[in-house]
């Protein structure tokens, strides 16, 4: 049986200080502590390192996707996230994040085997599943997570 897996998008795959980076100076001033909020912002990220090859290798293994949070008060944000995620991994059928974003401030609705997320929030320390907890010791590189994930994987 094929397990699933959730990954994360800001600060897992997506590099959340690159958006904030791009940000214009008023804005960077506007949206100080709260830069999720600035409209726009998750258009300007880049991926993390090694993320969309790791994201690509992981849905040949796992029944994967991608399950991030979008801010309440950034309309944009919604849209920007999927634009990303076409973008980076592209958005035809054969590609391997087709239909395969869901957006939830309650990640531990989800049924899953592995969550790989950076923070416990939204749900994520209730997810009955293994939460690989992206950035930290152990898993701080994809590189890291890939090497906990593939003995794992019942696909492929």
């Amino acid at each position: 049986m094929t397990k699933t897996l959730y990954v994360d998008l800001d600060n897992t795959l997506v590099d959340f200080v690159s958006g904030i980076e791009r940000l214009s100076a008023s804005d960077r001033a506007e949206f100080e502590g709260r830069y999720d909020d600035a409209p726009g912002i998750f258009a300007l990220m880049d991926p993390m390192p090694g993320a969309v090859q790791a994201y690509r290798e992981l849905s040949q293994l796992f029944d994967t996707y991608i399950l991030s949070t979008a801010p309440w008060d950034n309309p944009s944000a919604w849209s920007d996230k999927l634009l990303w995620v076409k973008r980076h991994l592209g958005g035809e059928p054969d590609d391997p994040a087709y239909k395969r974003l869901i957006l939830s401030h309650h990640k531990n609705l989800n049924r899953g085997d592995f969550i790989v997320d950076d923070r416990t929030a939204r749900g994520v320390d209730e997810f009955e599943g293994e939460h690989i907890h992206f950035g930290t010791e152990g898993w701080a590189t994809w590189s890291e997570v890939l090497d906990h994930l593939r003995p794992l994987a019942t696909k492929g």
